[in-house]
Parts: structure tokens; C-alpha cells; sequence
């Protein structure tokens, strides 16, 4: 159906749904960064005490697993009952619900289970979530949705700090406030985004399309954002330390507002390159550019003497990090030839994801404790640059 006010033209999405679509993947984000990131390891530390860090570890790798199965099985799902909304608002009633039951537990494999079946719940909705945007959004607009995308990292990481504003709510009406957060920004645009329908965007791809040049352009897509993403978890879950490493008196609401501009920063940058993707019709240019800009700030953050060149570096990186992973989420869109399939095969992209947070501590371990933090920022940069030199040198 097309949008009443006539936003929308044959070739162009409506502003109101792009601005809700996004809106509802920030809905995702709130869902699970303040969870956990900051609500989840303070439960767990007061249920397990001592061994807190390995009941987290435990919590982290089987949630990253159940989460990347189920997101390529609700995908899968709403492929084939054509049915992306049914499938959301399912995910997003039933995860709610289970978020706010996360209080309840008083032992840790209650706890486990619990959490276990709320990102169950969480990638119903966040599986056909993603693909709604390949089945809306034409090619045209797909680096502006890339650009709009990027509010949902920094509304994630906001939601943190203001859920956990003190006095504000107690640790249980935390997660309370949490899933009235995710409602009220999902519900908005299944209940008001109206999309314009677009029949060539459910058509398979000419044969001369899906062959071999496709198919290798996938698989440098995904190689790419996982590389990146192997730098960007080794950042998110290491810059506290670095920087301690480097400035012992930095603390750690210091490195929150650091974290925090970044992320600001990068959303008009994102959208910005997202819109001069869409006038030149280079979709992949600018990913390869933004990897590389990362790749040169790990170089930076592996040389740098004293904390203003480290923060100058991670500012970069941060930049071209954010900026490449949100147009990445919507040129991944555009690459993928199989409609019917569409759900299923990003729920296989997405684990560039989870993958990485398996991949990440391995790296740390071997490397930290013999060449320090600047020995795995080289190697960091190095996969950073090879993501970049697989899409600038790719076809599309």
C-alpha cells in the first residue's frame, strides 16, 4: 500500500518509513546492549559473586550461539509464510515478556535458561526485522537506510545510561523500562509505516546477475564485515584496559563519554556517505573506504606514544568502524539475489556478528600478554585492511 500523504513514488520508498524501519532497529539495539552490557553482568555478579566471569562467559558464548540459530531460523520462517510482520510482532510481545521475567531467577541456570529463550524470542523479531528493509527499500535508497541505521548503535548505548540513571528505577524496573523502551520504538512502524510495495524487489535476479561475479561479491561482503568486526569486538570489549595501559589515571565514565561522542559523531558522517552512495550509485566504495580508514587508525593506535594520538586513533576508528558497519547492513540488501530466501541467508550474514565475539578472545590471549595491546592492533589493522582491499578491488 502505498503511503497516503505521497511520499512515496514508483522508484522511492516513503521518508516515514525509512525513518520508522530505523527506528525499529534502534528498538533492537536498546533490547540488548543495556542487557548486556550492564544489567545482566551486575545480576549475575550478585547471584554468582567469585565466579561471576565465568558464569558470563558461559551466558555470552551460549547466547551468541542460540542467537545466530535462531535469527537464521525466524528468517528462514518468514520467508517462507511471507509473513515478516507476524513474525515481529511475535518476537517483539514474547521477548518483552521474557525480559521483564529476568528478574525473576534466584540461581544461575534459571538464569541461563531464561536469558537463552529471550534471544530466542529477540531474533523472531530481529531476523524478519532485517529482511522487511530488502523486501521495502529499493536500491536507490539503500545507502540512506545504511545512514539512518547508524542512530541504532548510539540509541542503544543512550538507553544504557539512561536506564541506569541513579534513583531513576530499581534494578528490576530497569528491565521494565528496557522493554517499554523496545515497544515504543518497534510499534511505530508496524502500526504506522505503511510501505510502498515494490514487485521487483521480490524477483529473483536475472540469471546473468546471480552467477559467479554475485556470488563472489557475497562472499567478499561477508569475509569483509567479519574481518571488521573482529576489530571492532576487540575495541568495544578491550578500550577501558588500553587506555588504562596508557593514562593508569583515566576512568572509566571517561572512557563512556569517549565511546559515547564517538558513536554521536558518526551518525551524520554515515548518513551523509550513505546519501552520496545512493546520487553515484557506488554502494560499495565507500565500505571499502571506511574499512581502510580503520585499518590506518589501528596503525595509529599501535604506534601511539601518549593518550592524545591513542584517543585520536580510536576516534578514527570508531568513525570508520560505525560508518562501515551500518551501510554494510543495507548494501548487504542489495547484493543478495534470492528474495525467497532473503531472511534465511542475512540471518547467515549476521553471524559476522556473533562469530567474532568467539574468534576475539582467542586472538587477545595469545597476543596481549606477549607483544601488548599495540601487537594486536597490528593484526587488527591488517584484517581491517584486507576488508578493504577485498571490496574496493570487488565487482559490482
Amino acid at each position: 500500500m502505498a503511503d497516503p500523504a505521497g511520499a512515496a513514488t514508483p522508484q522511492r520508498q516513503s521518508r516515514r518509513f525509512l525513518v520508522l524501519y530505523a527506528l525499529a532497529v534502534a528498538g533492537g539495539a536498546i533490547a540488548y546492549v543495556p542487557l548486556l552490557t550492564i544489567l545482566l553482568p551486575v545480576r549475575v555478579e550478585t547471584l554468582a559473586g567469585a565466579d561471576s566471569v565465568r558464569w558470563l562467559a558461559i551466558l555470552a558464548f551460549g547466547g551468541a550461539t542460540v542467537a545466530s540459530l535462531a535469527n537464521i531460523l525466524f528468517g528462514w520462517l518468514s520467508d517462507r509464510t511471507r509473513n515478516r510482520r507476524g513474525w515481529i510482532v511475535a518476537g517483539l510481545v514474547l521477548s518483552s515478556v521474557l525480559l521483564v521475567m529476568l528478574a525473576v531467577p534466584r540461581d544461575l541456570p534459571a538464569l541461563v535458561g531464561l536469558l537463552l529463550a529471550w534471544q530466542v524470542a529477540l531474533n523472531m523479531m530481529l531476523g524478519p526485522l532485517s529482511a522487511w528493509a530488502g523486501d521495502a527499500v529499493p536500491d536507490a535508497q539503500k545507502g540512506t537506510l545504511g545512514g539512518l541505521l547508524a542512530f541504532a548503535p548510539a540509541l542503544g548505548g543512550l538507553s544504557g545510561a539512561l536506564v541506569t540513571i541513579p534513583g531513576l528505577a530499581s534494578a528490576d524496573n530497569r528491565l521494565v523500562l528496557v522493554a517499554g523502551l523496545v515497544v515504543a520504538c518497534v510499534a511505530p512502524v508496524l502500526l504506522f509505516g505503511n510501505p510502498a510495495r515494490f514487485p521487483e524487489l521480490m524477483r529473483p535476479a536475472p540469471r546473468t546477475v546471480t552467477g559467479s561475479a554475485r556470488r563472489m561479491l557475497v562472499a567478499r561482503m561477508w569475509l569483509a564485515r567479519l574481518l571488521v568486526q573482529v576489530a571492532e569486538a576487540a575495541l568495544f570489549a578491550y578500550l577501558y584496559l588500553w587506555l588504562r595501559s596508557i593514562a593508569p589515571g583515566i576512568t572509566d565514565s571517561t572512557t563512556a563519554r569517549i565511546f559515547g561522542l564517538v558513536l554521536l559523531v558518526s551518525v551524520p558522517a554515515a548518513l551523509l556517505t550513505g546519501r552520496w552512495a545512493d546520487r553515484h550509485d557506488r554502494p560499495i566504495v565507500p565500505l571499502g573506504l571506511a574499512a581502510g580508514l580503520a585499518a590506518i587508525a589501528l596503525a595509529i593506535m599501535a604506534a601511539a606514544p601518549g593518550l592524545a594520538m591513542a584517543l585520536a586513533g580510536y576516534a578514527l576508528f570508531g568513525l570508520g568502524a560505525s560508518v562501515f558497519l551500518s551501510l554494510h547492513s543495507a548494501q548487504t540488501l542489495r547484493v543478495l539475489p534470492r528474495p525467497q530466501s532473503r531472511g534465511r541467508d542475512l540471518g547467515l550474514f549476521n553471524l559476522t556478528n556473533t562469530v567474532p565475539s568467539l574468534i576475539m578472545p582467542g586472538l587477545t590471549l595469545a597476543l596481549v600478554p606477549v607483544f601488548g595491546f599495540a601487537g594486536l592492533f597490528v593484526l587488527l589493522a591488517g584484517l581491517a585492511g584486507l576488508a578493504s582491499l577485498l571490496l574496493l578491488t570487488a565487482r559490482n
